[in-house]
């Protein structure tokens, strides 16, 4: 069984900074996609970036130049460094594990950290 713990997450003002982390547990493949997702109130989810153990990443088009993603596959931990926050970026973010292992899907999800962005 995997865990997702998510940590990092507060109150920042508009233009500051915050990283957040995802430290994952459990037997995991090491072929995976880990990923940040963010849910705003009254919005459906959606992705912010990924990144697959061969440190290949894809982002939103709106996150590029101000969100990095990356990971510590010998830690086994993601991370979301974001830069020159808006206030449209408050949301609860949800770290993701995605792999699959003999045909079968396998999906994990962390139980989120929230940001909010105000002055």
């Amino acid at each position: 069984q995997v865990q997702l713990v998510e940590s990092g997450g507060g109150l920042v003002r508009p233009g500051g900074s915050l990283r957040l982390s995802c430290a994952a547990s459990g037997s995991i493949y090491r072929l995976n996609v880990m990923g940040w997702h963010r849910q705003a109130p009254g919005k459906q989810r959606e992705l912010v970036a990924a990144v697959t153990s061969t440190d290949i990443t894809d982002y939103a088009d709106n996150m590029k130049g101000r969100f990095t993603i990356s990971r510590d596959n010998a830690n086994n931990t993601l991370y979301l460094q974001m830069d020159k926050l808006k206030p449209e970026d408050t949301a609860v973010y949800y770290c993701n594990l995605f792999f699959r292992q003999f045909g079968q899907d396998y999906n994990y999800w962390g139980q989120g950290t929230p940001v909010t962005v105000s002055s």
